[in-house]
């Protein structure tokens, strides 16, 4: 943990009789994945305990309102996570935050309870929150309405794929804070119907999943409207070269407060998936039928590949749903609820999920189809094994 000033430096129906036709979900991998297949394979040793970690501050501690104590209280948090333990203070007293965190640290809280005690100080400051994915902004904004109880604080989630007439309607509301996607955000900028000027508080969450995905222009377009005497807090797992640029171009002095905890892969038993000569969705099959494979995340590289693939799965008697780009909103949401309150065994996805989503008890993570990095196959990985529990990756080879 280090602390520094910033300087320029269901079970499938068992009567199920298969198809001598059927064909394969996806197409084969356009673009070669070069990553070394041995790095699929980790056994993961007997989970040792680990030292407890004691947090500086109680909640109590911090100089915020009663009210907001007893909304941290309902919401379950006891103590203070050790980026919340390091943030916090710095945020409150004003300064610039460049927190670097794993996803599942606590980081939303870090940044939304100071935030809230700004409000509560000052009903008419305005905070925007950037993010890289729709159901990240839904995340943070759900974890937000529930910190916000009898506080008359009130938010807005921009995201593409949901109905624009609806967010612009609720815009020209009041409210305190703004959770966006960057497209959506400079559409709504664009109709003028969000005054970037207004805003003195700025969060982008993820910053190296913005750069990944390609919205480091647009990220840049809304940090330039922004005034400049601002409070800027960036959260992100890793901080490349372009990323501290980006800190230096735009954050004012700075404290980067880095929590890494180890690869998330090091709490993931590991292991490929050879199919000897049989069809992969037979191999596949045989294996979701299992008892233990109670709720599994599948991986595949396309949308359309995603897609026939829940299909496919969904005819042979599984709960199976996909989750990708031409999902509308509402689809997507769907989807992620069902299988989050257990109704469904399976969910299919592109990469859009696997950063920053917070599902508990997966127990299997598959990659239908290998991810293009190293770094997509961690964060696909790191949605099961998660809250020190081991979790179980398997890797089509």
């Amino acid at each position: 943990m280090t602390l520094r000033n910033f300087s320029r430096q269901p079970k499938a129906n068992s009567g199920f009789r298969k198809r001598s036709s059927f064909r394969t979900p996806f197409k084969r991998v356009r673009k070669k994945s070069n990553i070394n297949i041995a790095r699929f394979i980790n056994k993961v040793k007997p989970l040792e305990p680990n030292e407890q970690f004691v947090s500086e501050h109680s909640f109590n501690d911090f100089a915020i309102e009663q009210i907001l104590k007893d909304n941290i209280s309902l919401r379950g948090y006891l103590s203070p996570t050790p980026i919340q333990d390091k943030v916090i203070p710095h945020v409150l007293k004003g300064a610039d935050v460049v927190g670097v965190a794993n996803t599942g640290t606590g980081k939303t809280g870090a940044f939304l309870i100071p935030l809230f005690q700004k409000i509560l100080k000052n009903p008419k400051e305005k905070v925007l929150i950037v993010v890289p994915t729709r159901e990240l902004a839904i995340q943070i904004d759900d974890e937000l309405r529930s910190l916000a109880l009898r506080m008359q604080t009130y938010s807005v989630c921009c995201v593409g794929g949901a109905n624009i007439g609806q967010q612009i309607a609720k815009l020209r509301r009041n409210h305190n804070f703004v959770i966006g996607t960057p497209g959506r955000l400079k559409d709504l900028i664009q109709r003028k119907v969000i005054r970037l000027e207004e805003f003195n508080s700025v969060v982008l969450d993820e910053v190296d999943r913005m750069f990944d995905m390609g919205f480091i222009r647009d990220v840049k377009f809304l940090m330039l409207g922004l005034p400049k005497m601002r409070h800027s807090l960036f959260f992100s797992a890793t901080i490349s070269k372009e990323i501290y640029k980006m800190i230096d171009e735009f954050l004012r002095n700075p404290v980067i407060i880095s929590v890494k905890t180890r690869e998330t892969a090091e709490n993931v038993d590991q292991d490929v998936i050879k199919t000897g000569g049989k069809a992969k969705i037979e191999v596949l099959h045989d294996m979701l039928i299992k008892p233990e494979f109670s709720k599994v995340l599948i991986f595949g590289r396309t949308k359309q590949g995603v897609e026939r693939l829940s299909r496919d799965l969904s005819d042979r008697g599984f709960k199976a749903r996909s989750i990708h780009g031409n999902k509308n909103q509402s689809q997507r949401q769907n989807a992620l609820n069902l299988f989050r309150n257990n109704q469904l065994q399976i969910l299919v996805a592109t990469d859009v999920v696997a950063r920053g989503l917070d599902i508990s008890n997966i127990t299997h993570v598959i990659n239908y189809e290998i991810p293009e990095s190293y770094d997509d196959y961690i964060h696909r990985i790191g949605r099961t094994g998660r809250a020190n529990k081991k979790g179980i990756a398997l890797t089509f080879v």
